[in-house]
This record gives C-alpha cells, structure tokens and sequence, in this order.
C-alpha cells in the first residue's frame, strides 16, 4: 500500500471491550465506521464455590495489554499507521466489582462477577431492614431491585468478608470500581497518578447512583454502608478522562466509556425513543432507548442509563430486560458436559435434528433474572425421553436463548405499549444463523443483524471520537453510516410457536423455589 493510500483512512479509533468471556481491542475508521483489525483473548473464569463467579483484576488488564498490543502490529503490517488513532474507548461486563489499593496498584480480592450468587444471604438481611421486604423499595431512585447481580451488593460482601479490603478502607487506601473504572486507572497511571472515573451507565448499574440527580446517593450509600470515599468520580460518557501512559499507545487520550449494553445500543445506532436492540454475549440483554423520561417497569424490567454522550449533553434512559445465561449455556455444553469441543459444534448438532424432540432447557444457572428476579430457581432440563440425544438438548439450550429473550420482549411491548415490528440483534452468538432463524421463528418477528456484529466496540468507539477536544466522529444522524443487515424471516406458523412457547413457560415454574439459603451446601 502506497504511502498515498494511508493518508486515504484518515482518523481512527480504538475500542476496549472487555466482556465477561474475552478482551477484545478493535480499530474503528472514524469516517465510514469500518472495522479494521482487532485482537481477542478469552478470560478465565474461577468458580471457587458454588454459586461463585471470580475473575483476575491483572489477567484482565493484561489481556488489554495483550490486545492493544498485538491489534497494533496486525495495523502496521496492513501498512497502516498507528499514529492515526486519535481516541480511545472503553466497553466493559458491567456490576463486576473490583477493590485494589491505590498505594500499590494491586487488587486487594478477585473481582466479583455480575453473575455470581455468593450475595444471596447479604440480599435476604438487607431485605429485612426494608418496609415488607420489598426488593423494589429502591426503584424509583436507582432503577433496580435488590438482587446479587448489582454492585452495592457484592462490595458489601467484600467489606464484611474480607480483612484486606476492611484495612484498606480504614486506612484510606482502598478503591472501588467496576471493571471501566479499574481499567481507565490502570492505562492512566496507575498508583502514578491514575484517574479513577466511571461513567453515568456504569454507575447506573451500581444501586448507588441516584439516575435522577445523577449523583452517588448519600441515604443507599448509607443504607449499604459503604463509604463514599472509595466511589469513582461519575463522568458522562464521552469526554477525556485521561491518556494511555504505556504500549504502543501512549499518550492517545482515552474518550468514551460505556457499559457494554449501552455501547451496543449506540453501535446500533438506537439513538431514537422506542428503538431498541438484543445483545446475545455471556447472558442477554434488550434495551429500548426512551429517551430523556426514565420510564419505570410493571413487569420485571429495569429502568437504566442509556448514555449521556458529552458533559453538556442530556441523558437518555432505557428499559432493560437482563438474562443471566445465553451464550454461557453454549460454554456449558462445552466445558461441563463435554458434549462439543467448540462452541460452532452446538450450532452443528442442533441443525442436525432441527427440533428439541419435547426437551426443554432452562439455564437458570444464577437464578432467573429478568422478568421473574428469582434468585432461588436453578437450572433443570425436562421432558427427556429415551429417545432424547445430545442433539436435542444442544436444540433446547440455543432455544431457552430465544425463550428467555421472548419473555422479555413481551414484557417490553407491555410496558411501552407499542410492540416492536422487528429485533436489531448483535453479539457472538448471533453468527449462529441455527440460532437467528429461530429467534425469529420464537418472536414471530423478524430478526435483523447487521453484517458488522461488532456493535459494542463500535458503541464505545463512537462515544470516544465524538467526544469534546477529539471531535473526529459525527454522532448527527446525517452523518452515521448505513448499516447492511441480514434479515430473518419467521417460519413457522404463530401457533407452533406459542405452543411451543406455553411449554417453555412450564418448565420455567418447574426451575423455580429449587434452592433455599437454609439449606446446607454439599451436606456441609
């Protein structure tokens, strides 16, 4: 490639997604939105205990090391110039909770994964301190029930399980952060001068954030007991807060910062009340953008931050439907039961019978999340026969994927009262066509991917070059790049579908009141 030729891409933008089963780094043309190069490394997850999900705080910041890195020199045997990226954007799992010491750098535990359940019984004493034990006595203020999956819950955890963590507080060294505020202190400067930030969607996702006043709350900040001097600085979601101080990268500054569920519904450019987008990742998430007016759930969705792209500019809300296990179920047949060596193999062995055969998979692995918020269901799979193979259940879980997202659908079209004509989908597993085909089949509407699946990094990427003093990505509708998409018609009749569905329904109050935190864990 000629040296005229590079100067063609103009700006670029990098991108940080770093998920809750891989780190990936990704570079953006900031013109046309095209994906140049990226690198991927998979994150191991520990299960110490049942019910427990850790993840290394450093194996993760090395894995971006890792990433930016190795994406770097991908770019530069393509010929093209890394200096051309202007920007920086972080997408992160969001509610993973991580506490280091700001004096070493060092994490003081492992981070607590959304998923993990080990904060039932902190859940179920919080709860009595409630009027009537209602877990949606802080919904109006912060948009949430109380659950395990949100991060007031596991830090409390932290701070009354372990030693470390209780010290460092005392003695005005410890730090709180979900994985976007761990991250951008780390690439910043560390304990050398590192800015410890988060932005409005992370915070949102805390229940210590008021999305209102759009400030820590004082009275859940009490309420949890956590002291609000080891809370990030809550920035909005596209500015500088700060620049790369190592790796090939240095000095680039670092502009957008996004939950990985609002960045992809910014990548999908659902910038408009009532459009909305499923994202098939680790769990499930499907949000509808309502613009500036939070709107608030009668039917087991939250109410959340959508992004706030500029400090000068508004907030948008949205309503979010969260499942727990979609893509997991598929690292399940895999890694658990063995049954495939890849996760492509499920998509294989389900095309294979192209039915579950009457086998029905409910993946309620860390309870069931929206719209039942039932921390004591667990996983089962029934109505097996001897006629039931590893074919029909590979069926059943990628089909408790299309379930789970129907319940939420159904619970988003009450709420807003308009039903959606058609799902914006991305994430991995939407390259499982298997999958998308049903999808459509399940919500009798059609599906729609676009052909860049990425929607997540491009989110965050968006946020970075759009941001004030980089100013290199127009977020003005004129300006956004037209998206090629491919369409997935429904196939089946509506009333194979909604039998199939009423079945579904069945088995999920079958998972339900499995598990009771009386009960003695493996007979100890």
């Amino acid at each position: 490639m000629a040296a005229s030729d590079r100067m063609v891409l103009g700006p670029l933008v990098g991108s940080i997604d770093q998920g809750t089963s891989s780190t990936r780094f990704l570079v953006f043309n900031a013109k046309t939105a095209e994906l140049l190069s990226h690198h991927q490394v998979e994150i191991q997850q520990k299960f110490p205990k049942e019910g427990w999900v850790e993840q290394d705080p450093k194996e993760i910041l090395k894995s971006v090391h890792e990433c930016v890195e190795r994406t770097c020199e991908k770019l530069q045997q393509l010929n093209i110039d890394i200096t051309n990226i202007k920007a920086i954007g972080v997408s992160n799992q969001r509610e993973t909770t991580v506490v280091w010491d700001k004096t070493t750098g060092e994490p003081l535990y492992n981070a607590i994964v959304w998923l993990d359940l080990r904060t039932q019984p902190t859940v179920e004493r919080l709860l009595k301190r409630i009027p009537g034990k209602n877990k949606a006595f802080f919904k109006f203020r912060t948009g949430l029930p109380l659950s395990t999956y949100f991060s007031a819950v596991k830090l409390r955890w932290l701070l009354d399980n372990v030693e470390e963590i209780r010290q460092a507080v005392d003695d005005g060294r410890a730090l709180f952060g979900t994985i976007d505020s761990w991250l951008i202190w780390c690439l910043t400067g560390g304990k050398n001068g590192g800015v410890h930030c988060t932005d409005v969607t992370n915070a949102s996702r805390t229940m210590l954030f008021n999305i209102h006043s759009l400030e820590w709350d004082p009275e859940l900040c009490q309420f949890f007991d956590i002291p609000m001097e080891i809370l990030p600085k809550v920035r909005s979601s596209s500015e500088i807060y700060g620049l790369m101080k190592s790796g090939a990268l240095t000095g680039v500054p670092i502009s957008g910062c996004l939950g990985d569920q609002s960045a992809a519904l910014v990548g999908q450019m659902c910038f408009q009340d009532g459009q909305a987008k499923n994202t098939y990742g680790t769990g499930c998430f499907l949000l509808c953008n309502t613009g500036q007016k939070s709107v608030f759930s009668e039917h087991g969705l939250l109410t959340t931050i959508a992004y706030k792209l500029g400090r000068d500019k508004p907030v948008c809300y949205a309503l979010e439907g969260s499942v727990a296990i979609a893509g997991a179920v598929v690292r399940w047949l895999r890694d658990n039961l063995g049954i495939v060596k890849t996760s492509q193999e499920v998509e294989k062995l389900a095309a294979e019978v192209g039915t579950s055969y009457g086998c029905y998979f409910v993946p309620a692995f860390s309870g069931l999340y929206a719209p039942y918020w039932e921390p004591s269901a667990r996983g089962i799979i029934c109505g097996l026969t001897q006629f039931t193979n590893k074919n029909h259940i590979a069926f059943a879980a990628l089909e408790a994927v299309c379930f789970q997202t129907r319940e939420i659908l159904d619970a988003i079209n009450k709420d807003c009262g308009i039903p959606l004509n058609q799902l914006q989908v991305d994430g991995g597993m939407t390259n499982n066509k298997v999958l998308m085909q049903l999808q459509a089949d399940i919500l009798c509407i059609p599906v729609v991917k676009p052909s860049m699946p990425e929607t997540t990094a491009l989110g965050a990427a968006m946020a970075a070059g759009a941001a004030e003093g980089v100013g290199i990505w127009s977020l003005n509708p004129g300006d956004l790049t037209a998206v090629t998409c491919e369409r997935f018609e429904p196939q089946i009749n509506p009333e194979e579908s909604e039998y199939r569905y009423a079945r579904w329904k069945k088995a999920v109050m079958k998972s339900m009141g499995w598990e009771t935190a009386e009960a003695p864990s493996n007979g100890k």
